[in-house]
């Protein structure tokens, strides 16, 4: 199964907030991997497909995410993921 790994820093003034969290969240499901988010340099881990548990990790402006994809197409998925997260910004 193949895997893939972005970071990307979040410009949006307030952050990762309830909108780009859903949009975020319905493409990693849509996508059909297994897909993770997590702040960094924290070590802590969530399931993407979950709006809650992308909120609860409180990112905001200037913080780096990391997004793994495991799964077919987990290189072009994960370039999708990168640009939906920021699109909102």
């Amino acid at each position: 199964m193949a895997t893939a790994t972005r970071t990307a820093v979040i410009n949006d003034p307030v952050g990762i907030h309830a909108r780009p969290a859903s949009q975020f969240a319905k493409a990693a499901m849509a996508s059909g991997c297994t897909v993770t988010l997590r702040k960094q340099p924290d070590a802590h881990k969530v399931n993407a497909s979950s709006i809650l548990s992308i909120m609860g990790l409180g990112i905001t402006r200037g913080d780096t995410i990391e997004i793994e994809v495991e799964g077919n197409d987990a290189q072009a998925v994960a370039d999708i993921l990168v640009a939906t997260i920021t699109a909102s910004e």
